[in-house]
């Protein structure tokens, strides 16, 4: 494996000397200079070889592997009808239609054709994505496999691989799945695998199976884009205190487009109607939810119709959405690295952001993963008119125990008989 860590400044896209009709989408959609990870993964891309990228959420991956895959299509143009040459696959249903709406943008100066298949859509939906001479295809790993079970979709025609947020798949229970994807795709001729972290046995093994002698690519974000989240604590006496918290804060001003984290749908339901209560409008995304109650909701947040979504943890990665001002965690997450994608949807693209926790004593011990995790403290911040009535319960700490007056004078004893 090569690693290739180390860059020279890339100032515009214009130095990768991508094809004209790449270069006239790419300032049609106001894209000036790339981002560190674009700057590292483009140009060994467009050189063919395997690569294996981990990058901070929010730091523009997308176009690192879009790029590269168009510009693929057209020094190499499709000489037989047939299935989709590129494929992209993704975790979850959002994150997919929004790689979908990328690839149009990139692509429509061009006569490349895209298409997206995902669980939650009909069937009959996907017949045309299917049977028309497709380019780029972007899928979940379930409803594909299903697909390659049918033989409606042939994955030997695949030349590039994508696996986008790769470690997600993987928690996700998709391992077997995405084994099948790279068995199929044998004939491809470059995979591209990208993954928030590139820590764990899962991703390590998994990554010596999918590519072939990749360049190890680590993007480490310039130091102006560091820190670029502001975070800290309100502490909450009770669930009723944690409610008052919330609704103080989501009616303040500056709170303009704002996503809240719960822990389930039947807290998210609950909560929903507490707030409406208190009239405050939200809408909401969680699991289950029918795909187009879900495009729909994040329609009406992306668009500003509504400001705040509530979420469950399904919308912790992969949702794309610009200018979020805050997050809030009404319910801290499980585990700190949860808590680090939850966050990551605010101060996306070098923009600053804002993360809030709610946090009763129960969820003190999560705080403090999430410390050690982050290597940052949380600071904890009081507002006058909510103040919390009981102090912030410490961890307790071992003492040693006194030994018994028994016991020391058996020790000393036995010291003397030893001198």
């Amino acid at each position: 494996m090569t690693e290739a860590n180390s860059q020279v400044e890339i100032s515009s896209f214009d130095e990768f000397q991508l094809d004209d009709m790449i270069a006239k989408a790419l300032t049609f959609g106001g894209f000036q200079k790339p981002t560190t990870i674009q700057q590292l993964t483009i140009p060994v891309a467009l050189e063919g070889r395997d690569i294996l990228a981990s990058a901070p959420t929010g730091t523009g991956k997308t176009l690192a592997f879009l790029l590269p895959a168009i510009q693929y299509l057209i020094d190499f143009p499709r000489r037989d009808p047939g299935f989709a040459r590129v494929l992209i696959m993704t975790p979850t249903r959002e994150l997919a239609f929004q790689i979908y709406e990328q690839v149009k943008m990139l692509t429509q100066f061009t006569d490349l054709n895209c298409g997206v298949i995902t669980g939650g859509i009909n069937y009959g939906s996907h017949k045309e994505t299917l049977e028309k001479n497709n380019d780029i295809l972007v899928a979940t790993p379930g409803r594909l496999i299903e697909y390659l079970n049918e033989e409606s979709f042939h994955a030997d025609e695949v030349e590039l691989l994508v696996l986008d947020e790769a470690d997600r798949m993987l928690d996700m229970g998709f391992v077997g799945e995405m084994d099948r994807i790279i068995l199929e795709a044998k004939r491809r001729r470059q995979t591209m695998l990208f993954s928030a972290t590139l820590e764990g046995v899962a991703i390590s093994r998994f990554s010596t199976r999918a590519l072939k002698e990749p360049v190890q690519l680590e993007a480490e974000p310039p130091r102006r884009e560091k820190n670029k989240i502001t975070q800290w604590v309100h502490l909450a006496d009770d669930a009723d205190h944690k409610l008052a918290l919330l609704v103080h804060l989501l009616q303040q001003p500056e709170f303009t487009k704002v996503i809240v984290f719960i822990k389930t749908r039947e807290r998210l339901a609950t909560l929903a109607g507490q707030l409406e209560s208190a009239g405050i409008k939200t809408c909401w995304l969680q699991g289950e939810m029918p795909q187009d109650k879900r495009m729909q909701a994040v329609s009406r947040f992306s668009s500003g119709a509504v400001r705040i979504l509530l979420a469950t943890d399904v919308a912790a990665r992969g949702l794309d959405i610009d200018d979020i001002s805050h997050v809030v965690n009404y319910d801290m997450p499980r585990t700190a690295d949860v808590y680090v994608h939850r966050i990551g949807r605010t101060g996306r693209a070098g923009k600053k952001g804002i993360a809030i926790s709610l946090v009763e004593a129960h969820d003190i011990g999560v705080v403090g993963k999430v410390e050690r995790y982050t290597e940052q403290a949380l600071k904890r911040r009081v507002i006058e008119a909510l103040r919390p009535k009981h102090k912030e319960a410490k961890a307790p700490t071992k003492t040693k125990k006194p030994k018994s007056v028994a016991k020391k004078k058996a020790l000393k004893k036995a010291a003397k008989a030893k001198g």
